[in-house]
């Protein structure tokens, strides 16, 4: 089964990008390389158990299992010592991005409180797109109940072929993607 987005993608935003950015062919159109969500768990230096939770709720949000993080340097001020796990991370790519995208879209951002919008200025010169959520109760497949702690995650969207950031926002406009507007 095609994801609703992968099919909204090819039949409505590469020709509207086409004509938008006046390219060439539709092979010049940026489109979504892979989504990097990653969680950094600090006090999992103090429990293993809190990192452990972590990334079980990160594999339920996902659809996929995270892989741990381990520090590779030692920083005497923050107690980490090189090979200390401290934090999980997981590469959604293909389907489960597009899926991804869509539940983050559609059901997760708007289910924070007093919502406005994302950020426009969080592109970085290649054209990806950083995006940090306080709390991964914004999620609806995590029970509010069995939470222990809140925990904020960070969502890089990786986007290839993007000439400017103007290509990529708009790439993330047409996919839904609530952008604050201009005051």
């Amino acid at each position: 089964m095609i994801p609703r987005l992968l099919e909204k993608y090819r039949n409505e935003i590469v020709p509207k990008m086409v004509e938008a950015f006046k390219l060439k062919n539709k092979m010049a159109v940026p489109r979504l390389e892979k989504i990097v969500v990653n969680m950094g768990v600090g006090e999992a230096l103090t429990d293993v158990k809190i990192l452990d939770k972590a990334a079980e709720e990160m594999g339920i949000i996902t659809g996929q299992r995270p892989i741990i993080r381990r520090a590779k340097i030692a920083i005497s001020n923050f107690k980490i010592k090189e090979g200390n796990p401290i934090g999980c991370k997981v590469t959604l790519r293909k389907q489960m991005m597009y899926e991804f995208l869509d539940r983050l879209v559609s059901v997760a951002l708007p289910r924070i409180r007093d919502f406005r919008g994302v950020p426009t200025e969080s592109f970085d010169q290649a054209g990806n797109y950083a995006l940090g959520l306080p709390d991964q109760t914004i999620f609806p497949e995590i029970e509010y109940d069995r939470i222990t702690r809140v925990q904020g995650m960070d969502i890089i969207i990786v986007i290839k072929n993007s000439k400017t950031k103007e290509q990529s926002r708009e790439l993330l406009r047409l996919f839904g993607m609530p952008f604050k507007e201009k005051e």
